[in-house]
């Protein structure tokens, strides 16, 4: 998390989704912040006028890399927390 402090833009996003994945997976409550934070580094990563398609085609490839079996769980997650995770859930 501390690599992601001093970076911008897309770059901070990405350190920020490492960080989560490896720091927090013990705590349910932040299950969905790697997914968020990679959400927001595929938007900065492109121009302005790009960020909503590249938003709802990384939300869309995570969706599709959910195994069937916690499907729905992680969809559900997803709706519930999706105003605390930046409305990024939205695809």
């Amino acid at each position: 998390m501390a690599a992601a402090r001093d970076k911008r833009g897309a770059a901070r996003h990405a350190a920020y989704a490492a960080g989560q994945a490896g720091a927090v997976a013990h705590v349910a409550a932040h299950d969905l912040g790697a997914a968020a934070y990679a959400i927001k580094a595929a938007r900065a990563a492109v121009s302005h006028g790009e960020a909503e398609t590249a938003r709802r085609d990384e939300c869309r490839w995570q969706r599709a890399q959910l195994p069937e079996p916690i499907r729905e769980l992680v969809l559900e997650d997803e709706r519930r927390r999706n105003d605390i995770c930046w409305s990024v859930f939205d695809c």
